[in-house]
């Protein structure tokens, strides 16, 4: 082994969508970061869909702009198609998508690694960690070079072991085309890791002139001006792409269901777990078999190429098989398939393992960020690793890693639920998660996390400024409302806010046309505080109750087997675990009310004997 002159104060290990995030957050945070990447023309590469965004998802890319982070800017730099979900639904779970350029992004985030001072960027197959007395030291290369650094993070996605199967035909590969990363599992096997094996896939994809679209129906773009980055970014605001849709046929289901055991997933070959929230079209056969068809979506892959992404058709059948079943659709009787759907199965570690800070329990120094924690998507791997990247970086710096709370961030419900909880299965954030998501608005990631990315040093303090003074001017037109007399407005109600709380009221109704105009996000944020007072207020005081739960700390050193009443297996469970709180344990599967009360008694007795 020879070691590299230069040593470093973060190692990321993968150039996917978390690796982009962790290497940039460190660097911007003044340390000195090096990025290795088994291919440098694959940099935050988009093998499963074109797209990001959508409920929750978008949520996350919102916030990971709000703390500074980068996917939101790329994509609104690259985007195809744009739209706005949900419209008909309340404002909490309103989010925009975007279709991406998949070709521009990827060069977009390998112009802004480049470009970043401080970021050393390289190609290398990295195959294991350096540990001395149990911190991290650096990592070694299939090349026989040893970087050294004080913090590593790995982003491995599905390289970790990946197994690729198409059919009856099953390969090593990371991704199609790209070699799998085989040694690294063994080496954090030896570390004292337990390792789990789940699966993902991705669709065909087909050769644009070969489709008939006018047997599909054409889904136009939304505004081109809609964003997901809250900064002033001069964009091209011309004309973007439609997508269409299409529907499965009795012919598609009969091809799929007369063919199930040529299927790798059905015919026992996959060991690992897929994603239950983005089944396979054999699972959506077999698990939806009373619907009449499904919806697929043809989406372009980008503005200079006849690729086409076939949204809901993910699988692991023969490549033939496929082409059979892509022409039982309406406008795709006659595509020629240009690439093959597949399913990948790898290596991950269950995220229980992590602290919350994604700082792994059993080696200091050493980050866990994306798919390797258990994740599905993108938009998953990046907020983790932009989490990852901060906290590295304070790590260097002696400071206190950042943990987001449930109530704060979409990013702080995925964090605890893969710490706390752990996975059975690829993770996928959903709105349903999050328990306070009438505060965790798309609309609003800015005004509720910029004065944190500001705080920790990747907000500029233009941008800050820019929504301290949004904030400001969101207070004063609710203070006004609440306070001024509803007169003229043949109302009986007491003051402005309460004739806007009507159904069908709008904000410059109640204002008049005397009133300056305002922003529309000031607009949007004060009708939707004015309108659902009371569904906020209800949530506000159960967050409060709950936060008592947050505050009484457990000691990492708390002897769960001295509590009396609690089960074996409840012990069984906290002891491995260790729950840093109260609230934590209570989100533990298993855990009872009861083991609660008992918790907090025995806290108390406790801190009275320390």
């Amino acid at each position: 082994m020879e070691q590299f002159a230069k040593e470093y104060d973060v190692i990321v290990v993968g150039a996917g969508h978390a690796g982009v995030e962790a290497g940039l957050a460190a660097a911007r945070l003044g340390c000195e970061t090096l990025v290795l990447t088994l291919n440098l023309d694959t940099i935050a590469q988009m093998p499963c869909n074109c797209s990001i965004g959508g409920p929750g998802k978008g949520h996350l890319v919102k916030e990971i702009d709000a703390l500074g982070g980068q996917m939101a800017l790329s994509i609104d730099r690259t985007r195809t198609h744009v739209k706005m979900l949900n419209t008909s639904k309340g404002p909490a779970v309103q989010v925009l998508r975007a279709q991406a350029d998949k070709k521009l992004y990827s060069l977009e985030m390998k112009r802004v690694l480049e470009a970043q001072p401080g970021l050393d960027l390289k190609m290398a197959l990295v195959e294991g960690l350096l540990v001395e007395d149990d911190q991290v030291a650096g990592v070694f290369t299939q090349s026989g070079l040893v970087y050294r650094g004080r913090t590593v993070v790995i982003t491995t996605g599905t390289f970790l072991n990946g197994l690729i199967h198409i059919g009856e035909v099953s390969f090593p590969a990371g991704r199609a085309g790209e070699m799998p990363a085989l040694a690294l599992s063994d080496c954090l096997r030896s570390l004292g890791f337990t390792l789990g094996r789940l699966k993902t896939g991705t669709v065909p994809r087909l050769n644009h002139r070969s489709l008939d679209y006018r047997r599909t129906e054409c889904i136009p773009s939304d505004d081109p001006t809609l964003r997901f980055s809250f900064r002033e970014v001069e964009l091209d605001d011309g004309p973007l792409l439609p997508c269409h849709k299409t529907y499965t046929t009795e012919e598609t289901k009969r091809l799929i269901l007369d063919n199930l055991h040529r299927s790798a997933l059905y015919g026992g070959r996959i060991r690992g777990v897929g994603p239950r929230y983005c089944p396979s079209i054999e699972d959506k056969m077999v698990r939806f078999g009373d619907k009449e068809q499904h919806p697929v979506f043809l989406e372009r892959e980008g503005w200079d190429t006849y690729e086409i992404y076939l949204q809901g058709m993910s699988n692991s059948l023969p490549e033939s098989l496929q082409l059979a079943i892509v022409r039982s659709l309406p406008g795709c009787e006659r595509a020629e398939m240009m690439r093959p759907g597949y399913a990948i199965e790898y290596d991950f570690v269950p995220p229980t393992q992590l602290k919350p800070s994604l700082e792994t329990k059993l080696i200091g120094g050493l980050f866990l960020a994306g798919q390797i924690n258990g994740t599905s998507g993108y938009e998953e791997a990046a907020a983790q690793g932009l989490i990852a990247g901060i906290n590295a970086a304070r790590y260097v710096a002696g400071q206190e890693p950042i943990v987001l709370r449930r109530d704060q961030a979409y990013i702080g419900v995925l964090i605890d639920d893969l710490v706390t909880k752990g996975v059975d299965e690829p993770y996928r954030i959903l709105t349903s998660r999050a328990e306070y998501r009438l505060l965790l608005r798309a609309n609003n990631a800015d005004l509720r996390l910029v004065p944190l990315g500001h705080q920790i040093g990747l907000v500029r303090a233009g941008e800050y400024e820019r929504v301290r003074q949004l904030q400001k001017q969101i207070d004063q037109v609710l203070s006004y409302l609440r306070q001024t007399p509803a007169r003229g407005l043949n109302s009986s109600d007491r003051s402005l806010a309460e004739v806007l709380r009507r159904p069908g009221v709008k904000l410059a109704d109640v204002l008049g046309n005397g009133q300056p105009s305002l922003p529309p996000a000031v607009v949007e944020e004060v009708e939707y505080l004015i309108k659902y007072e009371g569904y906020i207020r209800r949530e506000v005081a159960h967050l409060k109750k709950m936060a008592e739960l947050e505050r009484l700390p457990l000691p990492p050193e708390f002897d769960y087997a001295s509590v009396r009443g609690l089960s074996r297996e409840t012990r069984e469970k906290l002891s491995r675990l260790r729950p840093l709180t109260l609230g934590q344990a209570r989100r533990i599967p298993g855990i009872r009310p009861s083991d609660l009360s008992l918790l907090a008694v025995a806290l108390k007795r406790h801190a009275g004997n320390c």
